[in-house]
């Protein structure tokens, strides 16, 4: 058995793990922006300038997790007892929001002149595109890895952000090589591309708040993970049922309410040691357990009292 001091030195530097990724996506993601908003701008292409400023919300989106991480691991107080987890998921919250707000402004900015005749974008326009979707499809895949390893919601919520940017870089590609492919036919499929860019963001940012939202209205987590936690607390001698098993996130992890049945004639400082040792196992077993606040049961009351 692991001890406690060990789980948690992990988890913090899972922590500084995900900060280090937040940094390096807002020093890509502000590179990539400047390139594609200003060689979009000299090529002439909607497409290419709206995958730009959806880039240019990445740095934000970056920078709101990386905030959100710094605040989730300070530890509790006495006016947060449960931790600052919670802040954690409030900025996968605001991110989603950002995304479909960023969604809506690249639809309206992209259609803008659609009816109007200019210039096809210049064949160069796609260069910082095509780069855009190779390091993104690699930075998403990192962050969805070490995301979901150190249940972040935030963190994950930007993995798939990320993710957006690989599909709208392949739309404006697709646009943009149509525009310059034929323009008399195709001339206002780079606008369109771009609209359809915002479409997918705003799609993207909904799914991230309805995630987020589960998380702050305490949805408990899946069948599996309750099990693990019934199976490590009845791995303690005196530990003969648990009667209740609540958890609810609180950032990256999980803080759980157990209701432990133990022998009736046991005295209160025996059930107590029992208590604190499933405690102890539980945070020890499981490394997404935050804490574990155990209630005592006599053994055998359901019965007798007719529960199920």
């Amino acid at each position: 058995m692991r001890p406690v001091r060990y789980i948690q030195e992990g988890v913090l530097k899972a922590e500084a793990q995900g900060a280090r990724i937040a940094v390096w996506s807002m020093a890509i993601s502000g590179t990539l922006a400047v390139a594609k908003l200003i060689i979009g701008w000299l090529a002439g292409s909607a497409s290419v300038m709206a995958d730009g400023v959806e880039s240019a919300g990445d740095v934000l989106a970056s920078g709101i997790v990386l905030l959100g991480l710094t605040v989730a691991a300070r530890p509790p107080d006495k006016n947060h007892p449960y931790g600052h987890g919670r802040f954690e998921t409030l900025t996968g919250l605001v991110t989603g929001l950002g995304l479909a707000a960023v969604g809506a402004g690249i639809i309206w900015k992209s259609l803008q002149d659609v009816g109007l005749r200019h210039a096809p974008p210049a064949v160069w326009a796609t260069w910082p595109v095509a780069a855009s979707v190779l390091l993104k499809s690699a930075l998403s895949a990192v962050k969805l890895r070490v995301g979901r390893r150190i249940r972040s919601s935030a963190l994950v919520a930007d993995a798939w952000n990320d993710s957006v940017d690989i599909l709208s870089g392949t739309m404006a590609l697709v646009a943009v090589g149509l525009t310059i492919y034929d323009p008399e036919r195709f001339l206002a499929a780079d606008h369109y591309g771009g609209a359809a860019i915002g479409c997918i963001v705003i799609i993207l940012g909904l799914r991230v708040v309805h995630e987020t939202s589960l998380t702050l209205m305490d949805t408990m987590p899946s069948e599996e993970m309750m099990a693990s936690i019934r199976a490590a607390a009845m791995k303690v001698p005196g530990a003969l049922d648990v009667e209740k098993c609540y958890a609810r996130k609180t950032g990256l992890r999980y803080h759980v309410d157990l209701h432990l049945e133990v022998d009736p004639e046991l005295t209160v400082r025996r059930s107590h040691a029992i208590a604190e040792e499933v405690r102890n196992r539980v945070k020890s077993e499981l490394s997404w357990v935050e804490d574990v606040l155990v209630h005592v049961e006599p053994y055998g009351e359901r019965a007798f009292h007719g529960e199920s």
